[in-house]
C-alpha cells in the first residue's frame, strides 16, 4: 500500500522497498543551494572572461567578441546542463540534493540514466513558468508523489536519501569468518536498501519464506561477486557482511 509520503515497490523477492518522498521543503532547500553554487560558478567565469578579454583587447582584433561569445556559451550550459550533468553522473544527486538528503529515482526504484535526467531537466524551463517555479510548485502540490512536470515526463520521482551511516548492522552473530572475500564495488544502492530491508524484517517472516528470500538475494549479490554461497544461515551471513562491507565504502556515505 502506498502512502501520501512514501513510495512502495515490490521486488521480484517479495520485498517491499520504501522511499520517503521529498516534500516541498527539501526539494526547495536542494535548488537553493544548487542556485548558490549557479550564481558564483557563473560570477568567476564572468570575472575570467572580463579579465580575458580586457587583456586580448590591448591587442585589438576579435579577441573581445570571442571570449564574449564563449562567456555566453558557457553560462547557458551553467543554467541548462548543471543540474543533468550531475544528475547523470551521481547517481540522480546535484550538490544541492546531496546536502539536502534528496535524490531523483525512477518511478520503479531504480536508478536514473541519462535519458530521464536530461528530460526531466529540459522541462525545467516550463516548470519555472511564469517564475519562481510557478508551474513546477502547482505541479508539486497537485501531486500525490511530490513530482513536477519534468518528473512525470521522464518517469522519476524525488526521495529521501537514506545511507549506511549510523544503521545498525543488524546482525544476529558473529560474521562468518570463513566467508571468501566480500568485494562490494559492484553493489548498488537499491540492493543495499533490499538487504537492509530484509534483515530488519526476517524475524517477523515465515521460516520457509525468510530462508528462501535470503537464498534469493544472497544468489542475486553472489552472482555478480562471483562467489558461490549456498544454505541458510550462512546466506543470512553473507547479507550481513555486504552490509558491513558498505557500510565501510566511501559510496554509500554520500
Amino acid at each position: 500500500m502506498e502512502s501520501l509520503d512514501k513510495l512502495t515497490i515490490d521486488t521480484p523477492e517479495q520485498t517491499a522497498l520504501e522511499y520517503p518522498i521529498a516534500g516541498l521543503g527539501s526539494r526547495f532547500l536542494a535548488v537553493l543551494a544548487d542556485t548558490a553554487i549557479q550564481v558564483v560558478l557563473a560570477f568567476f567565469v564572468f570575472l575570467i572572461g572580463t579579465f580575458l578579454g580586457m587583456g586580448l583587447a590591448a591587442f585589438g582584433g576579435l579577441g573581445p567578441q570571442w571570449v564574449f561569445a564563449i562567456i555566453v556559451i558557457l553560462m547557458f550550459l551553467l543554467e541548462t546542463g548543471y543540474f543533468a550533468l550531475f544528475e547523470i553522473f551521481w547517481n540522480g544527486q546535484t550538490p544541492g540534493k546531496h546536502y539536502a538528503q534528496v535524490r531523483v529515482i525512477k518511478d520503479d526504484g531504480r536508478p536514473i540514466g541519462t535519458y530521464e535526467a536530461i528530460v526531466r531537466n529540459a522541462v525545467r524551463l516550463i516548470d519555472w513558468l511564469p517564475g519562481m517555479y510557478g508551474v513546477g510548485l502547482i505541479s508539486i502540490f497537485a501531486s500525490r508523489k511530490s513530482k513536477r512536470l519534468g518528473d512525470f515526463v521522464a518517469g522519476t520521482v524525488v526521495v529521501h536519501e537514506k545511507t549506511l551511516e549510523g544503521v545498525r548492522p543488524y546482525a544476529e552473530t558473529k560474521l562468518d569468518d570463513t566467508l571468501p572475500p566480500i568485494d562490494v564495488s559492484k553493489v548498488e544502492l537499491e540492493e543495499v536498501r533490499l538487504i537492509e530491508t530484509f534483515l530488519s524484517r526476517r524475524d517477523s517472516l515465515e521460516p520457509p519464506v525468510r530462508t528462501t528470500m535470503a537464498s534469493q538475494i544472497a544468489t542475486r549479490l553472489a552472482n555478480k561477486m562471483d562467489l558461490q554461497i549456498r544454505g541458510w544461515p550462512r546466506t543470512e551471513h553473507f547479507l550481513e557482511a555486504v552490509i558491513e562491507q558498505c557500510r565501510q565504502s566511501d559510496r554509500f556515505r554520500r
